[in-house]
Parts: structure tokens; sequence; C-alpha cells
């Protein structure tokens, strides 16, 4: 059994982690941390785990050595205790961003403060394991990845790396449980509910993830990128409109797909000309580690639309540090993740 700590569990994210791990059959939860949660049982935060453990909380200062350490802190708060992590523990998966950028200069510019521990930046993998596979196999570190980057890397990956596309405009709409368990102003019921609300039209930061992922000038991307809260609890949605240099037809399109992501266990190619779920929605995918890939071909237009949906707690975070995590140690990527969401919900 592999022995596993999750590092700020009483987080949305974190419960989530633990719900998966819970049930991995590889797996041995031995310690949950928060500070303000600290000695209650696990039930306190994740009332839906009521009986399926007997964990209790504990602070971070009681953290013992394991093999597997899941952080789930908020961001900017891991990269100065870092080395303290990493001494605890054989692996360590961070679902913050502190270090999902390569270059420190990119957390002056994106996150607007210097990186303290810039020498670990190079020792995070990025965990998004339908790109990185290779490189997670035996990795000792791993990075998360942001929910609105995964869904649109996923959904514009086999048409960039081909070099097919001129440029892109990418609408993300994203559920209020994006925005952490912490109570804010923007998350007031009476402000959130029912809202479709431009969070960021420009300058969000996993663009930063989606400039380094798809290898493209910082000075000129040719991606534009834009996230709009709506009136959902999970799920992250991305309408990708790609603008290419030549006409694709949408046959084309499902044999580049196809041929990119038919033996991924995660990623589902979706397109029906009948019923009501013809394209990717986050809806049904509530709770599974899928995401879903379909897009429409503008024929004459050289635009290709690729709609792609995940559930931002599964695929854009939690589902995908476990899976990354399988893909460290050797096991399939699969185990622990088989829940296939819910319908109606």
């Amino acid at each position: 059994m592999i022995n596993v700590a999750i590092a700020g569990a009483s987080g949305y994210t974190g419960g989530e982690l633990l719900r998966i791990l819970l049930g991995h059959p590889q797996v041995e939860v031995q310690q949950i941390t928060s500070e303000h949660l600290a000695g209650q049982y696990a039930y306190a935060a994740h009332p839906n785990l009521r009986g399926a453990t007997s964990l209790r909380f504990c602070p971070l200062a009681e953290l013992k050595p394991c093999d597997v350490l899941f952080v789930g802190l908020p961001h900017g708060e891991v990269m100065s205790r870092i080395d303290t992590f990493a001494a605890l523990a054989e692996r360590v998966v961070d679902l913050s961003a502190d270090f999902r950028l390569h270059n420190a200069e990119d957390y002056v510019q994106w996150y607007g403060h210097e990186h303290p521990t810039p020498a670990w930046l190079d020792k995070f993998v990025y965990g998004l394991p339908e790109l990185h596979r290779q490189e997670l196999a035996g990795a000792k570190y791993a990075c998360g990845t942001g929910c609105n980057a995964a869904v649109t890397l996923l959904a514009l990956w086999p048409l960039y790396r081909r070099g097919l596309v001129r440029e892109t405009v990418v609408e993300v709409k994203v559920g209020s449980s994006e925005s952490g368990a912490r109570p804010t102003p923007g998350g007031h019921h009476p402000e959130r509910a029912g809202v479709v609300r431009a969070y960021a039209p420009v300058g969000h930061r996993h663009l930063a993830e989606l400039i380094q992922e798809l290898h493209l000038p910082t000075s000129e991307p040719g991606l534009h990128f834009s996230v709009t809260s709506v009136g959902i609890v999970r799920g992250a949605q991305a309408t990708c409109h790609c603008l290419l240099h030549e006409e694709l037809s949408e046959r084309d399109a499902w044999g580049l797909y196809r041929q990119d992501y038919g033996q991924e266990r995660f990623i589902r190619l979706v397109r029906s000309k009948t019923g009501i779920h013809r394209y990717p929605e986050p809806k049904i995918l509530a709770g599974a580690n899928f995401c879903d890939i379909g897009f429409e071909s503008d024929v004459g237009h050289r635009r290709l639309v690729v709609i792609a949906a995940i559930d931002n707690l599964m695929k854009g975070a939690a589902g995908n540090a476990v899976q990354a995590m399988n893909a460290m140690i050797g096991l399939p990527e699969s185990t622990g993740l088989e829940f296939t969401g819910l319908h109606p919900i």
C-alpha cells in the first residue's frame, strides 16, 4: 500500500482528493491537515464522507513522513515551504500554482511577486498526463494544472502541435467551486446565484500555462483568453474559436483528435447530430475525471469551433492529480478514477 497524506484537506479540492483516495485500491490515507479544523473528523468539512473514514484533521506541524504528499494549500503558501514538504515524502503533488510555470520571471508578471525558490521550478513536471506522461513516469514532483488551462489545453493540443492554428479566441465558463471553499463577497449566494458574470475578460493567470504548454511566443501568443463565471457549482466549459491557416473539414478534424486521443482513458470525443447532448457539457461530468471534447467546422471560413468540458474539481484538480500520481508510480492511470459521473443531477 502507498501511504498518502493530504496537506490542506479541508477545501473543496482536498475533499475531492480524500474522496478519491479513500476508494483507491493501492492507497492508504494516513493524515489530513487543516489548521482551523484540527482535531475534528473529516466530515466536519466534507459531510459526504461521514462514515467513510475515521480520519481527523491535524495541523501541518504534525505531518509525518509518507510515500506521497498531496498539497492542497492556497496559491503562494507552498513555494516557501517546499523544502519542508519534500523532506516528508518521496513524491509530492502540489495542486497550487506555485510550481506550474518554468520561468521564475513569469511569476512576477502573472502573480505579482517573485518566486522565493526558483531552483525548484525545473524539478516539477506539469501534471497533465495526456501531455507529459513520459516525464511523469518515475517523477518525484508534479504540479497540478489550472482548471481553465487544463480544459483549454486538451481542447487545443491536437491542432496546435500540428501548427494548424493562426489565432484562437477562447471563452471559458466556470462554476462557483473554482473560487474555493472560503466565502467571498462575490460568492455570497444572492450575488452569485444565476449569474453570467465576466470574471476575467483579459489577463487571466491561466493564460501563462497555455502559452507555456502550447509553446507560444510570449509577446504575441495569438491566443485570446476570457473567463466568465456562470450559475453552476461544478464545471468548466471552453469554447475555442480556432482560426486556421487552411480549411479543415470536420471529418479531418475527427481524424486528428482520434489519432491523439483515441487511446486516452479520460478523453471522450462528443459529437451527435440529434438529441440534447450534442456537444460537451459540464453537468454530466460531475464527479468524473473525464474531459469531453467536440467540435464543428465553420465551412468556408477556415474556423473550427472546439468545445471541451470538465468537472473543474476533478479533471481540473483532484482527479487529474491522482491520475498524475498513478503515472508517477507506475499504476494504471485509471486506478481509483473509474466513476463515470451522474445523470441526471
